[in-house]
């Protein structure tokens, strides 16, 4: 299953890659997320839980706990032989089949499509892989390149989830966007 090739960067041809992160990555998962902690604050309320390379090393190991268990999976998004992002299934509720993703991308990768390419094949792979029934996508409502990715691959608006979400001084709003397997095109 991984890694996932999922298309080519636009500007120098690389390939794109989804890996599941590694202890290994720990350090440069932690570099890239400082580079950009200005512009991933505005939006992501985790920030403040990443001050280290030993809290990155943290993270990943719950994560590849889950990954072994079937229990979704933390990734890296590398552009050629860059670390440019991150993206996740979040935990798998067995019952019911569903699960969220969430995601990040370096500010230099930005706007190349990068992000609505990886979301696909996380996508994909949830529904074919995983045998989720019911993905969901959550975005801050003012978060508008966040939410044009959803919307580009096809899920529904379901509503608004008001003050949802606490991002380090204050509450905002959700909105959550969902997709069934069975209208899933891929």
């Amino acid at each position: 299953m991984f890694p996932l090739e999922v298309g080519t960067y636009r500007s120098t041809r690389s390939p794109i890659r989804i890996q599941v992160l590694s202890v290994d990555h720990a350090e440069e998962l932690f570099h890239l997320t400082d580079r950009n902690r200005r512009s991933l604050r505005q939006w992501l309320p985790w920030l403040d839980w990443s001050n280290s390379t030993a809290d990155t090393a943290e993270y990943i190991r719950t994560a590849e706990a889950r990954y072994r268990g079937a229990n979704g999976f933390a990734a890296g998004i590398w552009i050629g032989p860059r670390l440019a992002g991150g993206i996740g299934l979040h935990a798998i509720d067995a019952r019911h089949r569903s699960s969220s993703i969430g995601y990040w991308l370096s500010e230099e990768f930005r706007g190349a499509g990068v992000m609505t390419a990886s979301c696909r094949a996380v996508v994909s792979t949830a529904f074919s892989h995983y045998g989720i029934h019911r993905l969901e996508i959550r975005c801050a409502t003012g978060n508008r390149k966040s939410r044009a990715i959803p919307e580009r691959l096809g899920f529904q608006q379901e509503g608004v989830l008001r003050e949802a979400e606490w991002l380090y001084s204050h509450f905002v709003d959700l909105v959550v966007y969902s997709m069934l397997e069975q209208e899933w095109k891929g």
